[in-house]
């Protein structure tokens, strides 16, 4: 989750896709503090009206997890994602809190069959800026793919300034006790040659708002790269607004923006982009109904 900017206004309905998808990765009910957050009531019903059909609930703290899973479990159009964000692990580690709550996760992961998947996890080199504690970043990951391989969930990647590490421990666990049958790049941030590693091994690609930024030329060449039945698209809301609305808050009804600017970056027909995104999130984290 990358810092929030922006100011406290909301943007206006776009234009309602032809054929339904589902924002795969997003944060309803966390305010970026410039104005109330959406309830889950309110998001859905939004998405709902431009033909985003459902939503991925991610929950990247203990408390946020426990209040994913209940939206889950009283939305029929909200799964769930649970995990211990990579920037929250050093600070339950320094708390001696980190092992309680990997197996909190996955007692609650275990526990309810509307959680699909496993983390936000991975590395942050960014926001975690001190080498000391990338070391209990990548113990966290790794216990985080242990859990989504022996639950049988989706693997949800959080990966930012960190490429390479994020690779090398995805080989190295693939290599030993294997990767889950799901790996989700979320909001994407490499560039074509990172998007052609994920795509021979098979794993997902999502992309968020970033995509609309006229300066994301990684992306744009990541993008048509990424196989038909690997591509997926989000919101990451309430943060990365898509262009024309950067700076404000983001919410599910906006996955339409980044939905158009995906099929003209490819180059196939519209119809046929949202019908490919809907099966491959179905595939990805089964079926929402």
């Amino acid at each position: 989750m990358p810092e929030a900017v922006g100011v406290a206004q909301r943007p206006p309905l776009p234009e309602p896709l032809p054929r339904p998808v589902i924002d795969s990765h997003c944060h309803i009910g966390m305010s970026t503090g410039q104005q109330p957050a959406l309830t889950p009531a309110e998001s859905v019903s939004l998405a709902a009206s431009v033909n985003v059909t459902g939503v991925l609930q991610v929950g990247c703290s203990i408390p946020d997890a426990h209040e994913a899973v209940a939206m889950a479990e009283s939305h029929a159009s909200i799964l769930a994602a649970i995990g211990i964000h990579p920037n929250e692990a050093p600070r339950l580690e320094r708390a001696g809190e980190f092992a309680a709550a990997l197996a909190t996760v996955e007692q609650l992961a275990a526990g309810s069959p509307r959680v699909r998947g496993i983390g936000e996890t991975g590395m942050d080199f960014f926001r975690t800026t001190q080498p000391s504690a990338w070391a209990i970043q990548e113990q966290s990951f790794r216990a985080h793919i242990d859990i989504a391989r022996r639950l049988g969930r989706a693997l949800v990647i959080h990966d930012r300034d960190s490429h390479d590490d994020v690779i090398r421990i995805l080989l190295d666990e693939s290599a030993g006790a294997g990767l889950p049958d799901v790996v989700v790049f979320h909001c994407f941030s490499g560039d074509a040659a990172m998007a052609r590693v994920a795509a021979d091994h098979g794993w997902y690609v999502s992309f968020a708002g970033t995509l609309t930024f006229t300066n994301a030329r990684n992306l744009h060449a990541a993008a048509p790269v990424v196989p038909r039945d690997r591509v997926l698209v989000e919101t990451d809301a309430p943060f990365l607004t898509p262009t024309p609305h950067r700076g404000q808050v983001n919410a599910s009804y906006l996955v339409p923006r980044t939905v158009r600017r995906l099929a003209e970056l490819r180059g196939v027909d519209l119809d046929v982009l949202c019908d490919d995104l809907h099966a491959n999130t179905v595939r990805a984290f089964g079926a929402w109904a």
